[in-house]
């Protein structure tokens, strides 16, 4: 869909002020506004509920690693207490329930990694099979006017980050939560007064974070809109490589990329600067939480209002309070992080999937197409298509030609549902396309583009790409009526060799007799030939022709084609200007009324001027 795509792109290079195109900043990534945490975080727990269990045990093994570690100093306390008592006797079962404290700790420490990684992979195998099912479902309008790379970002890299906080962090924040709650009671349990001082650094924390939070949550975003937009211009350029190197654009290149990953490197230094200043002040303040316990508690053992025990409980219990502060404050930019990422992949997964609603049942009952009067613009204001207006007997093979871009691949898109009509119906055998499904619309359809698209698969199961359930015995007909036969036989494992790199190894007549094997198996009742020629060889393009003879008899077929030596045989040739119809008529009638197709004509076979 070359022309679909060339259109997309001149739409976000060139467009009007207030358009998405014209939204984007110097650092070349769209300016996305972000959903609220709240709202990524109440998504993020709905996959949560699908791994129920791992949640319940994790939670389980946080509650039991918690409460081993928050009593723990509560018998360090007593048995000082029988220290300076010289009460010796319990002082062994004190410190034999510390050791089994502290083993159950480290154990539910270790169990807690094992499961929060489960937990992450179960989580996120079901955040990237939505996102991925979302994606495939998408309208081919919205992945035309989108960075592929950008798209692939959102499954590769924001994806990662979320499931890295489910498994490193999600644990830990039960855990410094827990601990928080567990080590107040402790101390509260000892001496109000003392508590009250030790809390007094929460207020100081919680200023801190609010204050840094929202400056880390706009950076992080930035960050992950801008790497993605690195991968699309890595994705981009690698697969046009070849086309940079011919045009020596090597440097302008590596500038491009270098421009924008200078960007992402200034944003990333700005965001990790921010997220690492939490750390230290929090330490900051744990400190002077730990100076007010000494201060003031040596002052309360001195007046008799606690004992010595009690101080060394409240100094183990102030670092237990100030360390979940602390690791909850150095999470949080991760969270950030992943909230940025989570929300990116949301906006995509918000998207409108293309509308597959209709009629189930084929209307082909004779293969009659019908454009009535069809407007189209792939922007406002800027019509490709207009009033357009043909008739396609069924059975017949019609020609659509003319200059690029005057509009034959997007009539193409509109009979295919990958665009709606501005104004105007298509009709087959009477019944209007926006009535019929796409499945099923799309079933009755074979379709062999100019760009020949083949998976990294078997070369049988390329030519099974329709339907799976044919039979070898009539995938190899139809490869031997398709003349792709040979090429399949030619490979070191004839139908059972592994394409690779979408059949870089083979020459473009060779794939594109591939993809005309597959839509011969795919049993259409209309066939649409897009430039299906245009990359090869007059000897291959005899091959292809052969081929491609033998799949449209008894079809309705519209060609598109540059090559008009491809259509002098079409039983009506169309030719189109700016997206109106200029002409139509048979090859010798066009060639007697001297006027485009003529012109075009002579400039391919006599070598004339236009």
């Amino acid at each position: 869909m070359s022309e679909s795509k060339a259109t997309a792109n001149q739409t976000l290079s060139f467009a009007r002020p207030g358009s998405p195109g014209a939204m984007r900043g110097r650092m070349g990534a769209p300016r996305e506004k972000a959903k609220d945490n709240k709202g990524a975080l109440k998504r993020l727990f709905g996959y949560l509920r699908a791994e129920k269990a791992r949640v319940l045990v994790m939670l389980a093994t946080v509650l039991a690693t918690v409460l081993a570690g928050v009593f723990a100093p509560r018998f360090q306390s007593a048995a000082i207490d029988r220290m300076v008592d010289r009460s010796f006797g319990d002082i062994p079962r004190l410190l034999i329930v510390m050791l089994i404290l502290y083993m159950i700790s480290g154990a539910g420490t270790l169990l807690q990694g094992i499961v929060s990684a489960k937990l992450s992979q179960g989580v996120i195998r079901r955040l990237r099979g939505d996102l991925f099912h979302q994606i495939i479902h998408l309208p081919i309008s919205y992945v035309d006017k989108h960075e592929h790379g950008d798209l692939m970002s959102r499954m590769t890299n924001d994806a990662e980050n979320v499931s890295g906080v489910i498994s490193q962090s999600l644990g830990s924040l039960f855990s410094s939560f827990l601990t928080l709650i567990g080590t107040v009671v402790m101390m509260l349990t000892y001496s109000l007064p003392l508590t009250l001082l030790t809390c007094l650094t929460v207020i100081g924390s919680v200023v801190v974070t609010n204050v840094l939070s929202r400056v880390m949550r706009r950076y992080y975003l930035q960050r992950q809109t801008l790497l993605g937009h690195l991968n699309g211009i890595v994705e981009e350029k690698i697969t046009g490589c070849k086309t940079v190197t011919a045009y020596n654009l090597q440097d302008r290149v590596v500038s491009e990329f270098t421009e924008t990953s200078d960007d992402l490197t200034r944003t990333s230094i700005k965001a990790d600067t921010v997220g690492s200043m939490m750390g230290p002040l929090m330490n900051m303040l744990n400190n002077m939480s730990f100076v007010i316990v000494a201060v003031f508690g040596a002052w309360f053992a001195v007046k008799g209002y606690i004992s010595v025990g009690v101080i060394s409980a409240f100094t183990v219990y102030s670092r237990q309070f100030s360390r979940p502060i602390n690791e909850m404050a150095q999470l949080y930019g991760q969270i950030q992080t992943a909230l940025a990422g989570a929300e990116r992949i949301f906006m995509v997964m918000d998207e409108a999937q293309e509308d597959m609603r209709g009629q189930e049942k084929s209307p082909v009952t004779e293969g009659t197409i019908e454009f009535e009067h069809i407007d189209f613009s792939y922007v406002p204001g800027k019509q490709i298509i207009y009033d357009f207006n043909l008739k396609v007997e069924a059975g017949k093979k019609i020609a659509l030609v003319g200059s690029t871009g005057c509009g034959k691949t997007t009539v193409v898109n509109l009979l295919m549902r990958f665009y709606d009509p501005d104004a105007g119906e298509i009709r087959i055998d009477g019944v209007k396309t926006t009535d019929i499904s796409r499945k099923t619309l799309r079933n009755d359809i074979g379709i062999v583009l100019q760009d020949s698209v083949l998976f990294t698969d078997t070369v049988r199961n390329n030519l099974k790409y329709a339907d799976p359930a044919l039979t070898d015995e009539e995938m190899m007909e139809a490869a031997r009526i398709s003349n792709c036969d040979q090429v399949a036989l030619a490979l070191p494992d004839g139908y059972d060799t592994v394409l690779t790199g979408a059949g870089s190894g083979l020459s473009q007549g060779q794939k594109q007799l591939l993809t005309i094997g597959r839509a011969f198996l795919s049993l259409p009742k209309f066939l649409i030939l897009d430039e299906a020629t245009s990359s090869v060889d007059t000897r291959t393009e005899k091959h292809i022709q052969d081929a491609m003879a033998e799949l449209m008899k008894n079809r309705t077929s519209l060609i598109i084609a540059h090559r008009l030596s491809t259509i002098l045989d079409a039983d009506q040739i169309v030719v189109m200007d700016k997206g109106h119809i200029v002409e139509t008529g048979t090859h010798d009638e066009l060639l007697a009324k001297g006027g485009m197709y003529h012109t075009l004509y002579m400039t391919q076979f006599a070598g004339q001027e236009i």
